[in-house]
């Protein structure tokens, strides 16, 4: 089969042995596949939880139909339309532990949009539902609104109730398309005024929630807009790992600082989530009230273009990796 390896010049599709998956595992035969932020960094040498190093098998999400399930599946058979995330995923068949994984929420949705979803869904139900905390009628701040997981943010936070939603994005253009998926504000964060601006989008008060997926520094200027007794989740950093933080200015606003990640969950926690967010957001996703809009589709073969794209940020939203017959 046709797999995405990292080799020492990088990302290379290679013919590989065909997985075959685990007692707790599926094979899927892979239909569609989408970058997520993370694949740059195993692109870069760098780890992702276990997974990292010349001879790594790329990709993260995808979809497609189950193959086979292991011997401790009863969650899926053969033919089951599958979402999925782990590793290998920009590949012809990908495994997956089955906790990794949801049936497709309805026919509506293709293998391109599905491929697009796992990540974006659990991330953002732990950030802005379980340790977020948000409430109808409170206020969110998203930074890097832009994203994949921002988009989805900003929808969430309306389902949710949010009161005011406010977005960043460093670009005019997709300043101008948060609206579409439920900001009320667009901010530009390349700008040093812009935590004055929510500020005065907040009556000087600042927001209930920010959800911060740039860091970096930003920190300090994202406690500024923050509430007193606020919130602030992290969850990427965009734009740095390393910045000057203002113990003082944290304290005097008594702010709640969370930090979230899936690296270090085990995959009982995983399926938990995965729980969670099916009894919280799949009803709004088999209606069409949350969406992920999807800015490039390329073949397999051109997944180091879809790389450099990603690499020179100039996507809205997702870029998806196709195959034959999809």
């Amino acid at each position: 089969m046709r797999a995405t390896i990292l080799t020492d010049d990088g990302p290379t599709v290679a013919d590989v042995d065909r997985p075959s998956p685990g007692p707790t595992e599926i094979l899927v035969r892979v239909r569609a596949s989408s970058l997520n932020r993370a694949d740059l960094l195993l692109v870069d040498g760098r780890s992702h939880g276990a997974h990292g190093g010349v001879g790594t098998r790329l990709g993260l999400e995808w979809s497609g139909d189950v193959v086979e399930a292991g011997a401790e599946v009863s969650a899926f058979r053969p033919g089951d339309r599958v979402m999925c995330s782990g590793i290998g995923g920009f590949a012809e068949y990908a495994v997956a532990d089955w906790r990794r994984c949801f049936a497709f929420p309805g026919e509506a949705i293709d293998y391109e949009t599905g491929a697009c979803l796992t990540i974006a869904l659990r991330t953002t139900h732990v950030a802005i539902v379980t340790l977020g905390q948000l409430a109808s009628g409170q206020s969110i701040l998203v930074l890097g609104a832009s994203s994949g997981v921002g988009l989805m943010s900003l929808q969430v936070a309306r389902l949710r109730g949010a009161g005011l939603v406010l977005g960043t994005s460093t670009k005019a253009d997709r300043r101008a398309r948060l609206a579409d998926f439920g900001a009320d504000v667009a901010i530009d964060s390349s700008d040093p005024h812009w935590a004055d601006e929510v500020l005065a989008r907040t009556g000087s008060r600042g927001v209930d929630l920010v959800v911060d997926f740039l860091a970096g520094p930003l920190i300090n200027d994202s406690m500024r807009a923050t509430a007193l007794g606020g919130r602030i989740v992290n969850v990427g950093r965009m734009a740095g790992d390393r910045g000057t933080f203002d113990f003082d200015l944290h304290s005097l606003r008594r702010i709640v600082y969370l930090g979230t990640t899936f690296r270090t969950r085990t995959n009982d926690e995983i399926g938990a989530i995965g729980e969670q967010v099916k009894a919280s957001l799949w009803s709004a996703l088999r209606s069409g009230r949350l969406g992920m809009p999807i800015d490039v589709r390329l073949p397999l073969e051109r997944v180091a273009d879809a790389f450099a794209l990603m690499r020179r940020n100039a996507h809205f939203g997702k870029i998806v990796l196709t195959q034959a017959g999809a």
